[in-house]
């Protein structure tokens, strides 16, 4: 082979080695949940009976049908509850202009079912968008979901006979088939579910 044939040729297998190099990076590995605990094989919900914001009766089926993100809280709470709520609303937001479909459904299940009341929690919910569930009822049958569920909720006595609610502040993710598949653990960030729910959603 004559050099300059010889030149020719490495230039052109350097290029094309590189640009398969080059081509692979930017595939890279299939992207992955950065922030989400994701459970193996979704767990199935407990019974209960509680009610929603229509004060309707409602058991584990009401998550059954779409995807939902779910969070224990209570309306009196003064910064967790309303900051996670106002957060999960621009998530859907962000997930909407990006065009993702389906879009979950944000559910907040009360913790204080002495003071939020169906009408009250229904009010809540709409103040942080359109579609969300609101879910309060006893406070036995809601110890059956929070339990099983390893959320932890406890009533804190204050000042002037008046009481707050201490609580987990993760945020759950329920499949289609109503069953328990991945969790949000704080600090809560937009970008994170954003990122991690399209996966998690796509996953068989």
């Amino acid at each position: 082979m004559r050099p300059q044939n010889f030149i020719i040729a490495f230039v052109a297998g350097t290029a094309i080695a590189a640009g398969l190099l080059f081509g692979l990076n930017l595939v890279g590995e299939d992207p992955v949940p950065v922030r989400a605990t994701v459970l193996p094989a979704g767990n199935e919900l407990p019974e209960f009976s509680l009610l929603n914001q229509d004060g309707a009766a409602i058991d584990r089926r009401v998550f059954e049908g779409q995807w939902d993100l779910v969070f224990f809280g209570f309306t009196h709470c003064p910064d967790v509850c309303p900051t996670t709520m106002a957060l999960l609303g621009q998530v859907r937001e962000q997930l909407a202009a990006q065009a993702q479909d389906p879009l979950p459904r944000i559910v907040l299940v009360s913790v204080d079912p002495e003071r939020d009341t169906p009408e009250a929690i229904g009010k809540y919910v709409d103040y942080f968008g359109e579609g969300n569930l609101g879910i309060t009822g006893d406070l036995d049958e809601i110890r059956k979901l929070t339990g099983e569920l390893g959320i932890y909720f406890a009533k804190i006595e204050t000042d002037n006979d008046n009481y707050s609610v201490d609580h987990s502040t993760v945020v759950l993710v329920f499949n289609p088939q109503g069953r328990f598949r991945a969790l949000f653990s704080a600090p809560h960030s937009v970008d994170n579910f954003v990122h991690d729910l399209p996966l998690i959603m796509a996953m068989p």
